[in-house]
């Protein structure tokens, strides 16, 4: 048995047992998070409860901590000098804004996704190879099952499978952004973020990364930032409206497209502003 495939029994067994009114379990439960860049308050009593193996949308009009926040639920947002929080994220049953927990851990849970795609400059196979051999695989048919596995999840396979060993960057930026997801399923995670994954990608492109977490989230819990609304709308169990570092309205995402609660969620989601 893998390394990968032992951690990953291990993490089913210790699954968040805390459930929502749905019965959904939770994967990530924020409270009474605030954050700062040095003297500007980015995030302001945030309260979120992101139920697991469901599409949760955020969205909101650019500055709004959208993308800070879920670099906080990775820890991301840290590499930037001045940053300091106060409130916890709650992750299987731990702070991880807690000192103690080790960011090294976290990340090999939690994947991201990021706006503009960033393959290795490396042979497509080994660009889903990297994160295995980096926890100790190195087994020749085990790195070839991962790989295999992991671009068929991505719905990528078929287009790569005769073009493993020719550089990821010969791809085109839809197939390299399906890629890039593929090498988060390498390393079996537990949760995707996935920040503004379509923004750069022609309408096709988008529709496959749409179809693909729809599908993944049947195994994956994903939570997407997206200045698309009709996207959120598409793809989302899930929606939160954040504006000016805070949550205003977070709710099943029929209710807050069709019946949302705050004027404000109303007012951006119709155009009035953003």
């Amino acid at each position: 048995m893998s390394m990968l495939m032992e951690r990953k029994m291990t993490v089913e067994n210790d699954k968040h047992v805390k459930k929502s009114s749905n019965s959904h379990r939770i994967v990530y439960d924020t409270k009474d998070l605030n954050l700062w860049y040095s003297n500007t308050h980015a995030l302001k009593d945030i309260n979120l409860a992101i139920n697991e193996k469901e599409v949760t949308a955020i969205i909101g009009p650019s500055g709004c901590g959208k993308s800070t926040y879920i670099k906080t639920l990775n820890r991301m947002v840290e590499l930037v000098p001045g940053v300091r929080t106060t409130g916890s994220i709650t992750y299987k049953n731990k702070n991880i804004l807690d000192k103690s927990f080790k960011v090294e851990d976290l990340r090999t849970q939690v994947g991201m996704v990021f706006q503009k795609a960033n393959p290795f400059p490396k042979s497509i196979y080994e660009n889903i190879a990297y994160g295995p051999k980096i926890h100790g695989i190195r087994n020749k048919k085990v790195l070839d099952e991962i790989v295999e596995t992991s671009l068929r999840g991505a719905y990528i396979w078929d287009e790569v499978k005769d073009r493993l060993n020719e550089n990821a960057y010969g791809l085109s930026g839809g197939q390299q952004q399906r890629l890039c997801i593929a090498r988060c399923l390498a390393i079996q995670p537990d949760v995707i973020l996935m920040d503004e994954p379509t923004s750069a990608l022609d309408p096709k492109s988008t529709l496959k990364i749409e179809e693909l977490a729809q599908e993944l989230k049947k195994d994956y819990s994903i939570i997407i930032v997206t200045h698309n609304m009709q996207q959120a709308a598409r793809i989302s169990d899930k929606t939160a409206f954040f504006l000016n570092g805070e949550v205003i309205e977070f709710d099943d995402t029929n209710t807050i497209f069709t019946n949302p609660a705050d004027n404000r969620t109303e007012d951006y989601i119709s155009g009035r502003f953003g």
